[in-house]
């Protein structure tokens, strides 16, 4: 019987997994959730997880979105390797905001993909479209893999996703845009596939409405782990390898009051430079705008000609909530980052704050009732890392010896469990 391919992709080798490899992205799932449902018995299965496989905590990629981390995962490098550094870069031929989700923009091989073509069957599925076509990157649906996302589960297609009538064959309704069963959803599907056709590879990539919505020590939280802990246990009963990460964490930037903590950077250096002189881009800006009204921990300025990288960061210098304000050399050394798509400078909120671009541009309707609860800078990068098998010993120096990166997850979880 010949032996199973390795499989090479940027730069690290694979070996065929043992048995089936589930990776869940739980979207803001920071590890400050886990600790606490961990320590109230919430969370069993986690919990089973923990004490029989491997948990860590582990530092995700800059900045800390969704869409750069899940590209780091899916890719198993850092920003600067695969591209997708936000949900939007600046055109400065045109001065237009560019969305980042295109496959075209991804740079390098998914590991998905790569064991697709190597004769593994695959399964992505996202909770938010936006990341279903990068996930699915040179994958062919038509050879058997299966890529959707929960957001538009009712409208799958055999020719476009590999899989139809997904909302019957599941026996649910298609979920809102803001609710945990959109996460679910995804979670449910996985555990179905697994089942019925035993993939090789499984990413379930959910969705972070729950975590801007409720903080740890809060009901609704525990719920959605309580259901997300019960997948788990499903899910390790069909003799998986389960990895579960996070794509950031998430952080309270409220003030006392319940009010958005909010440095309206535009604003300020319209006021401080000239109206015209630079433009803010919010790289989280989505279509999930109740979440967050497109205000994160990390924004990018460009001048717009009148006006350099130390000026801007000068005029932003001492200024409340800012973490750090770097130019882009600097910000792409410190952080992993590619330099073509990052801004002039770069400016990281402290954790309890939030950067917007100006006033007038946001809306926060959607966040009325609740406080802010956002990310995107250093203070969000830290995220779970647990897998419900043990290291095998190579694995376990690695672990003992260097700094765990969430990138590393589907690596750990192939080539390092027993």
């Amino acid at each position: 019987m010949s032996t199973p391919p390795k499989v090479h992709v940027n730069g690290t080798d694979y070996r065929w997994p043992l048995r089936p490899v589930v990776v869940v992205c739980i979207d803001g799932g920071d590890p400050r959730y886990l600790k606490q449902f961990l320590a109230d018995g919430s969370i069993p299965n986690i919990a089973r997880c923990v004490r029989e496989g491997y948990a860590a905590v582990a530092e995700g990629s800059m900045p800390s979105f969704t869409c750069p981390n899940n590209m780091s995962i899916i890719t198993g490098t850092p920003t600067v390797k695969h591209g997708i550094s936000g949900n939007f870069y600046l055109d400065t031929a045109t001065w237009q905001p560019v969305v980042m989700t295109g496959p075209e923009l991804l740079r390098g091989d998914t590991i998905i993909a790569r064991f697709a073509a190597a004769g593994a069957k695959v399964v992505t599925i996202t909770a938010k479209d936006k990341l279903r076509k990068q996930l699915g990157k040179g994958l062919d649906v038509a050879q058997g893999h299966v890529s959707f996302s929960s957001e538009y589960a009712g409208q799958c297609t055999l020719a476009e996703n590999g899989i139809e009538n997904v909302l019957p064959w599941l026996g649910m309704e298609q979920p809102g845009m803001y609710s945990m069963e959109l996460s679910l959803l995804v979670l449910e599907a996985g555990i179905k596939l697994l089942r019925e056709r035993r993939p090789e590879l499984l990413y379930l990539s959910l969705t972070d409405w729950v975590q801007h919505k409720w903080s740890p020590d809060e009901d609704g939280a525990r719920e959605f782990y309580r259901r997300l802990d019960d997948c788990v246990g499903r899910l390790a009963a069909l003799d998986a390898t389960i990895a579960l990460t996070a794509d950031h964490g998430m952080s309270d930037k409220s003030t006392a009051e319940g009010e958005p903590q909010v440095l309206w950077l535009q604003d300020l250096l319209d006021a401080k430079l000239g109206a015209g002189t630079t433009t803010v881009i919010c790289p989280i800006t989505d279509a999930f705008v109740a979440h967050h009204g497109a205000l994160g921990g990390f924004v990018r300025v460009w001048s717009r000609g009148q006006v350099t990288a130390r000026q801007i960061i000068d005029a932003i210098g001492g200024t409340e909530g800012v973490e750090l304000a770097l130019d882009r050399d600097t910000a792409c050394r410190m952080f992993d980052m590619p330099p073509d798509r990052e801004g002039d400078v770069a400016v990281i909120a402290h954790e309890n704050w939030c950067i917007g671009s100006s006033a007038k541009n946001h809306d926060l309707s959607g966040l009325k009732g609740h406080r802010l609860r956002t990310h995107g800078g250093t203070s969000e990068t830290q995220v779970p890392f647990i897998l419900n098998r043990p290291l095998n010993e190579a694995y376990r120096d690695k672990a003992a010896s260097q700094s765990i990166k969430s990138y590393q997850i589907f690596d750990f979880a192939i080539n390092g469990t027993v």
